[in-house]
Order: structure tokens, then sequence, then C-alpha cells
């Protein structure tokens, strides 16, 4: 490394020459240094002043980190502004320099920089604290946490306009959130900051639905992402984090907003799909268990599945045009026509609905048949359909309203498609969809007669996996959906005989290697062999009693109340460790 000359006369003050930054060559951060005090004290400059902490020799060398992290607390600011950038470049996909930063003490001192008053100083410090929270090693989350850094982070979010600084702080929150126990202290300090200061105003929603102003247009920034990836998955963490989400004053009517303005901008896969994907796996995750954890929702439960008025009952109508465009299929039970369900006994409203109400009024069925109908992304698909999923799900009026109106907009023919799709996660979330909107009597019909095919099609053959070779847990998704089409349904069953589905019932029955599949197989075939009237078909189809026998205990045990058992068949939360995306840059 070449000797630091004597540095020419410069125009610049001291200031200047030491918040040079560090572009790839650590170096010269100390160069500048340096520098910038024999400009300070001209009386030293022949003797080439530097730090004690520095130099040793004649020669420059890099400083260790100890002595890095003895810079953080320098009277100096540019000094602490220049070893916090510094820190940021050497932790950058470094686990084991994160790892010496944590055990020198030097994360408790970078989130005390983070109020410190000057841009620059807190700016670099966070920038620190980004990286060296990025990536598995949970023990620097939890260091930061220790310190109080949370609570440091969301008061420079409050207190900062700068848009670089709030991408700092956002993605350092995105990073903390992916670990399990930090999720409710981010929920606990920061979630109506959050809201505030990035998800409403970013998304375009406002308040005040009297103002005269036009709604403005959604930004789809990185602060917008990085904050709703952090929501994202802090939604993931149960019961409680989901309820504090819901009553969040704005949140659910923002995240909604922002993605009826990506649908209508046709927007969704473009730049901004990362977005989209964490505005709808948020309501996906908000939409589970709704119909047990929002408040007076026993109000609405039903005491009885399928009782709502006008969504049951066995009149006589006349043949009518189905959602898939053709007549109703033979041995059709009938349910509210769509003139009938249009005057269905909706709870009155006296005002527009806002907040967690949006999260299961009819209404939102388009807005998910819509992000699937013109999405391609995968995990859009999965976290719509999941929603869907979640909100048919129970025995609650506003399910029955949610399953009455996917078939009124038209949806399950857009479902059935997807059961085509090469995304796993897709397939299975579909699958389970249409099991729960197949409580409704009139879907189940449907569902038999125009979705038989395509979930045979997904299933293996015993050991011999179909070609988009479908995870276990899907096939697990896709036996149980046909399983519910089928029960209290002979034409269902005749259509999966029909569809040629018993060979690869069988086959998996007696060949799998999964437990969970041959159980789901034999409960199928168990059902299907419990139609006396279709047995003849059984027979001339080269089947016998000893083919439908059980390999598991026993048929599946009804519930005593009478439920058809599927409440909680409903979208995994997030899966620990998986869908969150943090955040990396290098100084």
């Amino acid at each position: 490394m070449e000797l630091l000359m004597e540095p020419s006369r410069t125009r610049g003050g001291y200031e200047e020459a030491l918040m040079s930054q560090v572009d790839g060559d650590p170096t010269s951060f100390f160069q500048a240094m340096s520098r910038a005090q024999m400009l300070q004290f001209p009386h030293k400059r022949c003797s080439m002043v530097s730090l004690d902490s520095i130099r040793k020799d004649p020669r420059w060398r890099d400083p260790n980190l100890r002595e890095v992290i003895t810079m953080l607390s320098h009277p100096m600011d540019p000094v602490k502004s220049n070893a916090a950038a510094y820190l940021q470049h050497l932790c950058y996909e470094n686990d084991h320099m994160k790892q010496d930063v944590r055990q020198l003490k030097g994360v408790p001192v970078l989130v005390g920089l983070l109020d410190h008053p000057k841009a620059e100083v807190h700016r670099k410090a966070c920038g620190a604290l980004r990286n060296i929270s990025y990536g598995k090693d949970h023990h620097n989350k939890v260091a930061i946490k220790n310190c109080d850094g949370i609570p440091a982070l969301v008061r420079l979010l409050r207190k900062s306009s700068n848009m670089e600084v709030r991408e700092l702080v956002t993605g350092t929150l995105w990073n903390l959130s992916s670990h399990e126990p930090l999720k409710m202290m981010i929920i606990n300090h920061g979630l109506q900051t959050l809201t505030d200061e990035v998800i409403i105003p970013h998304s375009g929603w406002r308040r005040d639905p009297t103002e005269h102003s036009r709604p403005q247009e959604t930004e789809w920034t990185t602060v917008f992402k990085n904050t709703s990836g952090c929501l994202r998955n802090v939604s993931s963490d149960g019961a409680e984090a989901r309820q504090r989400l819901r009553e969040c004053e704005g949140l659910v009517d923002a995240l909604l907003h922002a993605l009826q303005s990506a649908v209508a901008h046709k927007e969704t896969d473009n730049k901004v799909n990362h977005l989209c994907v964490n505005c709808v796996c948020i309501l996906r995750n908000l939409s589970y268990h709704v119909h047990k954890e929002v408040p007076g929702a026993e109000r609405f439960q039903e005491p009885v599945a399928n009782q709502v008025p006008g969504l049951g009952g066995n009149q006589k109508k006349k043949k009518e045009a189905d959602c898939f465009g053709g007549k109703k299929p033979k041995g059709w039970r009938n349910g509210p026509s769509d003139k009938k369900y249009g005057t269905l006994a909706l709870p009155k409203r006296t005002e527009p609905m806002k907040g967690l109400e949006l999260l299961y009024q009819p209404e939102v069925v388009r807005l998910y048949l819509s992000l699937l109908t013109c999405s391609q992304n995968h995990n859009t698909l999965e976290a719509a359909a999941g929603a869907l999923q979640n909100l048919a799900a129970g025995h609650w009026a506003w399910s029955s309203y949610i399953r009455a109106t996917v078939r009124k907009e038209k949806g399950l023919p857009v479902l059935v498609e997807l059961l085509r799709s090469d995304g796993d996660k897709v397939v299975r979330a579909v699958a389970i969809a249409l099991r729960n909107l197949a409580i409704d009597r009139r879907n189940k019909d449907l569902i038999g007669s125009y979705a038989m095919r395509d979930l045979v099609s997904n299933l293996p053959c015993g050991q011999q996996r179909p070609a988009k070779n479908l995870e276990g847990d899907t096939v697990v998704a896709i036996l149980n959906t046909i399983h519910e089409i089928i029960s209290d349904s002979p034409e269902n069953a005749r259509g999966l005989i029909q569809g040629h589905a018993i060979q690869k019932l069988v086959a998996i029955n007696k060949t799998s290697q999964s437990g969970r599949e041959t159980k789901a197989a034999s409960h199928v075939l168990q059902t299907v062999w419990a139609y006396k009237d279709l047995r003849n078909s059984l027979y001339k189809g080269g089947w016998n009693k000893s083919h439908f026998k059980s390999t598991t205990s026993g048929m599946p045990k009804k519930p005593k109340s009478g439920k058809s058992g599927y409440d909680d068949i409903t979208l995994p939360l997030m899966e620990k460790n998986q869908g969150h995306h943090e955040t990396v840059a290098s100084a």
C-alpha cells in the first residue's frame, strides 16, 4: 500500500475531506481521515499525523475490527459515520464478520447512533445494522432487539423524511421480522407507525372518504415493499398478531386499495409484482380464522351447516345456466338462483364498511378473482386462492355469502383452470379452496361436474408421480377435496368412476410410501364403495370389495355437531423461515 503523501493545498475543509465514501476500496476512508487531520493541524503535516489506533508503522494498514468499532464512539461525527460505513461494507454477505461485530459489542453502539442528530451518522449506522441483521443467524437479530434497536428504528422512521434512511430502516425491520420471537415486538412498537408513515401514504388511500380530492396513485417504492414485507412476516405470528393487524386503523383499507390499483392498472406482474405478493399475503393471513376471531363473530355463526336463509333447501327450480356457461348437470341439487342471491338478507349496513370488516365482505371476492385471472406469478396466485380458501371456511353467515359470491362472480371456472398450473403450491391452495367452496351444495355439484377430471389428473398412480411431481401435501389436499365432493353425492361419485380414478386411488392405497396419502385415498375409496347403486359399475370395471378395503384405522369420524368438519381447512400461515425476503445492500 502506498505511503500517504503530504496533501496539496486544498479549497475544501476538514468536513469535506472526512465525508468521503467507501466505494469498493475501504482504504480511501482512512486516507481521508488522515488527510482531514493534517488539514485541521497544518503544523503537524510534515510529521504525517495518524491515529494511534490505526497506524503503528510508517506504512498504512487496514485497521482491525476492534479499532473500527472503537471509532464509532469517536468525538468527531465524520469519523463515526465513516466507521459505520466501513462496518456496513465489511458485513456485506459475511456472516463471520457479523458475528465478530456482535461479540465485540458493536451492535449497541450502532443502535445508539440511530438517535444521532446528524443525518449522515444515523444513515450509515442504520446501513450497517441492515447488513448485520440479514441472514439465517438470528443471534444478530436478537442482539439488535436486546439493546432496544426496534424502538430506535421506529423513532428514526418517524423523524426522518429522507427516502434513503427510510429504506434502510424498513429494510432492517423486514430482516428482523423473519425471526419468530421478534414479531410481536415489532407489532407492539412499530405497527401503527409503519401503517401511518408508509402503508397508508404510499398506497394512495385516504382516511377521509368525504374529501373532494381524488385518491392518489399508489407509490410502488422500495420503502413500501420493505414495509409490506415486514408486515407480511409478522402477520403469520398467530391469533394475537392477526387481531392486532386487523384492528390497526387504516391498514386493511390501504392494502385493499393498493391491490385494486394494481389490478386496475394491470401492474400485478411488472415492477410492483413483489409488492402485490406482500399485500395479498398479508390479507390472506388476516383472513385466516376470521370466522372465529373477529369481535362479534358468534352473532353470525350457523347452528347447522348450509342453513343460512336462501343458501340451502331442496325447492324445485327450473333449469338455468350455470357459471360454466352450460345447463345444470344431471342430479343438480337446488340452491338459490342468482336472482334469489341478490335478495339475500345480508346484515344491513348503516355506514360504509371499513377496517377488518372489509376482509370478509362479499365484494372482496371480485378483487381476488381478478388477481387469479390477470396474474402469472405463482406466489400471487397461491395467496389469492388462499384468501378465498380462508374466507370460504367455517360455518358462519359471511362464509356462506362468500361461497355463493364466488359462484355468482363466475369464479369456479377460474379456480378449476388453475388446477392445471405447474405450481405445486398453487394447485394445493386451489384444491383446498374448492373443498371449502363445496360446503355450498350448488358449488359441490358444479365442482363435481367440471373439476373432477382436473383433480384426478393431478393424482399419482401409486409410486409413479405425474409429470408435475406434486408434493405429498398437495396430493393429500386433492384427495381430501375429492372426498368432500363425493360425500353425500352419488352423482359426483359416479363421475369419479367414469373419470378412471379408481385405478389411481387403489394404487395409492396399496403402494404409496406416504401414510397420509394412503389414508386419504382409502377414505375416498370407502365412500365410493358405500354407494350400493354404483357397485355394478365397479364390478364391470373389474373391481371388487377387496380393492376398497381400508388400510387405515377406518372411516373418518364425523363431528357430533353434524358439521362437515372442515372449519379449519384453511391455508396454513406462512411457513416458518420461508416467504420472507430480506434486504441486503453494500455501502
